[in-house]
């Protein structure tokens, strides 16, 4: 009961500073890929400042940290599975299936795709999303559609399947967004093909829904139909929420368009259309009211002022940087600049107001797919490889370190009590002094 208090009075007095001890979500307390830790590890190797080492299943997804708490997902033979692991030991306290999978990987070369059903390249994990915690209750979601609540003791609280309640995913490389707590509620969304230029398809919705944390009752779904059609309606970002105006927002991207919802109704409240590019992978990163997000394919890196009501005007945005942009890391901002790495391992840095470019053509080594962190005054990038190179969070490029857990992996670094953790292909690492 105490337990259940405490997390309540945290979200009502300082839903994200009162957080800074734990990674209760994709991308860290208030999902820009930011900690506000002092003392994490700069270095470390196979025999360097590991603390442990649990053996896991496949997975591309961040863990999510409270207190002695870590939650993780994978993927076992046709199990999904959700983890929760000491932090102290790395020991796994408990396991519990939340459903099954059998992903069908890519169709041969030169065999025809059906759109209206998910193809796998090599980097999908049907374990994607990542879970997300308050402190009382821990939420796994799955590119099955399987979203499932449990609380720290291991006992389910409800579950439900979004492909068998809402229709099937017609996302062409798997659903992959993970959910995000507003209050006493969990909000997902779903952005895929619609179908609408396909002859003889159903058409698909794309929808943005939030259920009870408690009880898993729906409490409301928006249905997102962009302008977008075939791959370019996809995205598999994860929402942002902002406090604006007395309410909560719920900033989408994808799709072709950037949005915000009443997180209490599901109103829409802003929209930003024909935002060009493709499918998008790049989550965006939110500072004050200005978003930075890129339109998907290595899109321009946009800066875009939030404020206002209905279709915001094209002056909202502030500016634009083309140059070795990325297709799957998310940007991060520290100290006032934008730091972003191309998916083959091209950084960057720019003024976060302005867009001038500071510093580029840093060439790190390996292929990109994780969301850089920022914090202790560092930004951490972490390639495909498990090689993570550590810079300055500064005008002028400064290598500090360059290390490897030997493993490959996809999710991003979470942090968290002066700790590391990285999610391997093998095994989630526990890195600190």
């Amino acid at each position: 009961m105490s337990r259940r208090f405490a997390a309540f009075s945290i979200a009502l007095l300082c839903p994200f500073g009162a957080l800074a001890a734990n990674w209760p979500q994709w991308r860290g307390p208030a999902g820009d890929g930011t900690s506000p830790e002092t003392d994490l590890p700069l270095r470390w190797s196979a025999t360097e400042n590991i603390r442990w080492r649990c053996a896991l299943p496949d997975a591309a997804s961040t863990p999510a940290v409270w207190g002695e708490a870590v939650f993780a997902t994978g993927h076992d033979g046709d199990k999904l599975l959700a983890y929760r692991i000491n932090a102290a030991d790395g020991t796994i306290v408990w396991t519990r299936q939340v459903g099954t999978a059998n992903p069908i990987r890519t169709p041969p070369q030169g065999t025809k795709y059906d759109r209206g059903s998910q193809k796998y390249n090599r980097f999908y994990r049907v374990a994607a999303p990542s879970p997300v915690t308050d402190g009382e209750t821990v939420v796994f979601h799955f590119g099955t559609g399987d979203l499932a609540a449990y609380d720290f003791d291991g006992r389910q609280l409800w579950s439900h399947n979004l492909q068998k309640e809402h229709g099937a995913y017609t996302i062409w490389y798997g659903h992959a967004n993970s959910p995000v707590f507003v209050g006493d509620l969990v909000i997902g969304v779903c952005m895929q093909d619609s179908l609408l230029d396909e002859p003889g398809k159903k058409p698909a919705e794309s929808y943005v829904i939030a259920h009870d944390k408690r009880t898993g009752a729906l409490r409301w779904k928006t249905l997102r139909m962009t302008a977008a059609i075939a791959e370019h309606c996809d995205a598999y970002t994860t929402p942002l929420v902002r406090s604006a105006n007395g309410k909560s927002e719920v900033i989408v991207v994808g799709g072709e368009q950037i949005d915000a919802y009443d997180a209490a109704t599901g109103k829409l409240l802003w929209y930003l259309p024909d935002f060009k590019g493709n499918r998008t992978i790049t989550g965006p990163t939110l500072v004050g009211d200005i978003l930075y997000t890129t339109g998907g394919m290595r899109g321009p890196l946009t800066a875009l002022k939030l404020g206002g009501a209905g279709k915001l005007p094209p002056e909202a945005i502030v500016w634009q940087q083309r140059r070795a942009t990325p297709d799957s890391p998310s940007p991060v901002v520290a100290k006032d600049l934008v730091f972003w790495v191309s998916d083959n391992g091209i950084a960057s840095c720019a003024d976060a107001k302005t867009g001038e470019l500071k510093w580029g053509e840093q060439r790190l080594p390996g292929e990109h797919k994780a969301s850089p962190l920022a914090a202790a005054g560092r930004i951490y990038f972490l390639s495909y490889g498990g090689k993570c190179t550590v810079i300055a969070a500064a005008e002028k490029f400064e290598k500090l370190a360059e290390n490897s857990i030997g493993d490959e992996t996809i999710a991003s670094i979470a942090a968290a009590g002066g700790r590391l953790y990285i999610r391997g292909k093998t095994a989630l690492y526990c890195v600190g002094k």
